[in-house]
């Protein structure tokens, strides 16, 4: 499985397990703590508060079992007042406990969903920053986990964070109590704290590869999931069910066992982990029974140091916690900070073009493209998109026709040679002039799961019910959404599975139609309607006033017919141009390639014995390349 990467870092493997853990999980919670300061602030505070009063709440109990319970047992009597001050003492020591608890688990949790919140929208951030030809080489389902699961590895010791800090304190507060009671129970808290650290320590180096292997296991079985399901109709046709299964079964299984493995070592951890500190109290009544008989100590120092070893069992596994979760966090910040580190962007410039609705001229300028491999796509092209002309693109696949849509959309950018757009580098634009002045219409449309005026307007500003309505005439829309139950409001579901192919093409052609670019790119964006209504709708884009420059990749005759000049493409080169019927005659190649796009399609409509007109040429394609649709080329 493909991960993103970004710079070059060091291999996680590669730097010693000490180095791994504790100073880059150290650094890691550090980098979350400035991202967060206040809310860590309010939690670290509030532990350190809750802490204090728990300590304070030993001296207490010592005092009343002194002061009240051992003189009641002994005389038979009870001082009212004294009872008092001790009720009041428990019962006030016990409600700013509660309240300092309150403050450090809503700090906690403020902290961990802020930082959070602002790695994914840093990371959805740097997934739109980056070219097609990054996200082309990298599995959704992967990118998915990276925004989610490894987001969530990499914060999660910030939840138990303030409660280590407060225990921290606590341990010193309580060895300097320790301290001053009697040197000998000292002695055993500073042999139970050094060995349960030293523990934890252990637990997370060797948790460190088996939490690395299930954090990556998580994003693989994602990537599967999200294809098998993106996928579904592909898997349907094919009777691929049993194999899919099989794919994502063998896949969660590799998971399961690692997580299993992460829970044999938690399990053989966990309770070494838990006992130590039970231990220590049980050692600490031995000594501290020893040193009362001895008289070294009080009945009510005897009591306060038991209760206070037997408070600070449960809160020092805070420190345990947060080290267990050290091994994960380190991954998944890594994981994410590939994601962060990728290279690649595609920068914009500064200049915009007139906001007018007049056709605009593209122009190719010994333009070449190169995949990242070195294969170059694309060879010298040079031609011209003049204002208010169509140019048709055709060639057979893997020619470089839809390389050159995209560098017209500036989806990616040229190797050598420049576009541009009204005589300015497409680099040197802005993007926002880009998105306003162009539009790309891909074969494969994409529809969001959402109404279809939604789906039109996409939140652009002055895009109302008639001018949608307009873009819907112009891409031969508007009888289907008229007939929909609720119109414009109709849901179209997930990728718009309501709608049969043709009325998707149609639909996103009139999304593209209803900004009124001034140059329309379409990269065979009507190839699942029929001849007619496909000729309908490109007799329609030439007529019209408002779209007057046309770049389309076109297969069938009667569309290229309809180009002002055709552009022919061979191997990435330009090997001729003119009118349809003066190429038909002067060059052979090309009447060969059209002739037999034209026969392919006479012999598939005859032998079909569908009245769908809305089939989709994905077949006809096939025939003639022997191949399927997706070019070479479409992938940048």
């Amino acid at each position: 499985m493909t991960l993103p990467t970004g710079a070059d870092t060091p291999s996680f493997d590669d730097q010693p397990a000490d180095d791994r853990i504790l100073r880059q999980g150290l650094r890691n919670i550090g980098d979350m703590i400035r991202l967060e300061p206040k809310p860590f602030a309010v939690g670290a505070a509030g532990a350190m508060a809750n802490t204090a009063m728990t300590l304070f709440l030993s001296f207490v109990v010592g005092w009343v079992v002194s002061a009240i319970a051992v003189p009641a047992y002994e005389n038979g009597e009870v001082v009212l007042a004294t009872v008092m001050i001790g009720v009041a003492a428990l019962l006030g020591t016990s409600i700013v406990r509660f309240s300092t608890m309150c403050a450090r688990r809503i700090g906690a949790g403020v902290m961990m969903f802020g930082v959070q919140a602002h790695w994914r929208r840093q990371i959805t951030r740097r997934y739109l920053a980056l070219p097609v030809s990054w996200h082309q080489k990298h599995p959704t389902g992967t990118l998915l986990s990276n925004a989610n699961a490894d987001v969530e590895a990499a914060t999660r010791p910030l939840a138990p964070l303030p409660f280590a800090v407060g225990t921290l304190f606590m341990v010193v507060v309580a060895m300097g109590a320790f301290l001053w009671i009697d040197w000998a129970i000292a002695l055993v808290a500073l042999g139970m704290f050094p060995a349960l650290f030293a523990l934890n320590a252990l637990f997370a180096t060797k948790m460190a590869p088996r939490a690395k292997r299930a954090q990556e296991l998580r994003a693989e079985v994602s990537a599967v999931g999200h294809e098998s399901f993106d996928g579904a109709l592909v898997v349907k046709a094919m009777g691929r069910e049993a194999a899919e299964t099989e794919r994502f079964s063998a896949t969660a299984e590799d998971l399961r066992d690692a997580m299993i493995g992460v829970g044999r070592l938690r399990a053989a951890f966990e309770p070494a982990i838990s006992g130590l500190p039970e231990i220590g109290v049980l050692v600490a009544l031995l000594v501290g029974l020893a040193r009362f008989e001895a008289g070294a100590i009080d009945l009510g120092q005897l009591v306060t140091v038991s209760f206070m070893f037997s408070v600070l069992a449960f809160p020092v596994r805070a420190i345990g916690w947060v080290l267990g979760d050290l091994p994960g966090s380190v991954v998944g910040r890594r994981r994410v900070d590939h994601v962060l580190a990728a290279t690649g962007d595609m920068s914009y410039g500064t200049k915009q073009l007139p906001d007018t609705t007049t056709p605009a001229r593209l122009e190719f300028d010994a333009v070449a493209y190169a995949y990242p491999d070195g294969h170059e796509a694309l060879h010298e092209v040079t031609f011209t998109v003049e204002p208010g002309t169509t140019v048709a693109l055709v060639g057979a696949t893997g020619s470089g026709k839809s390389t050159l849509a995209h560098l017209a959309a500036r989806l990616v950018d040229p190797t050598r040679g420049t576009v541009t757009l009204d005589g300015h580098d497409l680099r040197d634009l802005t993007h926002a002039t880009l998105a306003r002045t162009t539009a790309l219409v891909q074969q494969i449309p994409f529809v969001f799961d959402d109404t279809v005026r939604a789906n039109l307007a996409l939140d652009r500003t002055g895009l109302d019910d008639d001018r949608l309505w307009d873009a819907l005439v112009a891409a031969g829309a508007e009888k289907f959404t008229a007939a929909l139950e609720d119109g414009l409001d109709t849901e179209v579901g997930e990728r718009g599975t309501t709608l049969s192919g043709g009325q998707r093409q149609r639909l996103t052609l009139a999304r593209a139609l209803a900004g009124q670019p001034r140059m329309l790119i379409l990269d065979d964006a009507t190839s699942a309607v029929d001849p007619k209504v496909e000729s309908q709708i490109l007799t329609g884009l030439k007529d019209s006033s408002e779209v007057a420059s046309v770049l389309v990749v076109a297969y069938r005759r009667a569309t290229i017919a309809l180009a002002d000049e055709v552009v022919f493409l061979e191997n990435g080169r330009i090997t001729a141009r003119g009118p349809h019927q003066d190429l038909l005659k002067t060059h052979q190649p090309y009447a060969d390639l059209v002739t037999a796009y034209e026969r392919a399609e006479a012999e598939r409509e005859f032998d079909s014995e569908f009245d769908d007109t809305e089939l989709n040429d994905t077949e006809l394609n096939a025939d003639i390349n022997g191949t399927n649709r997706n070019e070479e080329e479409t992938t940048a």
